[in-house]
């Protein structure tokens, strides 16, 4: 039987409510990526002689570090590492505890009750909501923004509020903009820096800011820090951990997905206040039963390896500042970030004399359709487009020819803004 024929059997009437009910599977709503997919292979079909430039997709081009890759082979050999890892190997738990010294200047966390890994950081987003969201209870999430906290906040009852990310606050959320009743109800904030999409860094003040916020309304702060290594120009990797009285309110999220090449391999970790640590522990044990310890293995060797990541950032820093140099050409405001390998410019507001762009999604459908360039659109708190310099180029010679075929295919229109 299809999925049609199915949708008129009883199994149609038992989805939960959090996922459409008796309603699922029938909204005609197409989400913002799988526009994108679509696009794609309609631009892809239309012009199948013609390269698509992808500068969408947030996910690193190139393979782990030789080294990292080896020490996965060995571990993977040895009969010991074949078994559960439940919540991780002590191994681990020092090589991240470490990490946060070395990197990020953080002293003091104890590897075994501050530190818990996990499957890569969206499963530990998706689970914190059932360490602390009852019913009726609220999330402040930032928009645009990485919507999973929230997503499973509202599965399990609660409530969401977005505070918008604009320019004109440097992409940081105005706290004092929260309203008394929802901070009263708040248990969690979530804030990710530097961030997803804006590129935007946070500042050793605003993170003292958010402290003193989170202890005078009580409300933990989870702090998702992927892209906290990958900084440029001069900008150290900063930690929301190493803001005095941190580790009262909140955690941090580590993952070596994007530092390291490794989104495939899955691996993070949860670091922080104690108790938060041994609750989330306790939720993730009834989720999963860890992570494979050979790659566990293999992560603790990248940890003790920041080297491998400036590497990656120097990499990324090239890329922004020739990209950030093409689009200024073209009339495009753009300002290379310090942090992450994401570009966020605002769209144009259409072609002189020709098509308007009422929203960033219109003009990422239009690089898509008519010039085969692929962005991702975010139009929460204004209309813009995300670049990533993680397209495919191998070394820099190929990444200038990505860089002026984006100038070529672009230098025949005129923008308005």
């Amino acid at each position: 039987m299809s999925i049609e024929e199915y949708q008129n059997t009883f199994v149609q009437q038992v989805f939960a409510d959090r996922i459409g009910g008796a309603n699922y599977g029938k909204d005609t709503n197409i989400y913002k990526f799988e526009k994108i997919k679509r696009a794609k292979a309609a631009a892809r079909q239309a012009f199948p002689d013609v390269e698509l430039i992808d500068m969408g997709v947030g996910e690193p081009d190139e393979m782990a570090d030789a080294g990292i890759v080896a020490k996965l082979a060995e571990e993977a050999a040895k009969p010991e590492n074949r078994g559960y890892a439940d919540n991780g190997i002590p191994e681990f738990k020092a090589a991240a505890a470490q990490y946060l010294a070395d990197v990020f200047k953080v002293e003091g966390i104890d590897p075994t009750t501050e530190i818990v890994h996990s499957i890569g950081s969206k499963p530990a987003l998706a689970m914190l909501p059932s360490v602390f969201i009852n019913p009726g209870d609220v999330a402040i999430l930032t928009v645009p923004g990485y919507p999973v906290l929230g997503t499973h906040t509202k599965y399990v009852g609660g409530e969401v509020y977005n505070v918008q990310l604009t320019k004109e606050n440097d992409f940081l959320p105005d706290l004092d903009s929260i309203p008394a009743d929802i901070a009263k109800r708040a248990k969690l904030l979530y804030l990710n820096y530097p961030n997803n999409p804006t590129g935007a860094s946070s500042t050793p003040e605003f993170f003292a800011k958010v402290v003193e916020w989170a202890k005078a309304n009580e409300v933990i702060v989870v702090h998702d820090a992927p892209y906290a290594a990958l900084t440029y120009d001069g900008l150290k990797p900063l930690s929301f951990l190493s803001t005095p009285g941190a580790k009262d309110v909140g955690i941090e999220l580590h993952s070596l997905s994007k530092s390291y090449n490794m989104t495939g391999w899955r691996i993070g970790f949860v670091a922080g206040n104690p108790l938060i640590v041994k609750a989330f522990s306790d939720v993730k044990d009834n989720n999963d039963s860890g992570q494979f310890i050979a790659i566990q293995k293999a992560a603790a060797y990248g940890l003790a390896n920041p080297l491998i990541t400036e590497k990656i950032a120097e990499k990324y820093s090239r890329r922004h500042d020739m990209l950030v140099a093409a689009l200024n050409e073209l009339g495009f405001t753009a300002t290379k970030p310090k942090g992450s390998f994401f570009l966020y410019v605002q769209a144009p507001k259409g072609i002189k004399g020709g098509e308007a762009f009422g929203s960033g999604e219109a003009f990422s459908q239009f690089l898509i359709r008519e010039k085969l360039i692929s962005t991702v659109p975010w139009d929460d708190a204004g209309s813009f487009v995300r670049f990533s310099v993680t397209f495919e180029a191998k070394g820099e010679e190929q990444e200038k020819r990505v860089i002026e075929e984006i100038k070529r295919r672009l230098n025949d229109v005129e923008f308005e803004f």
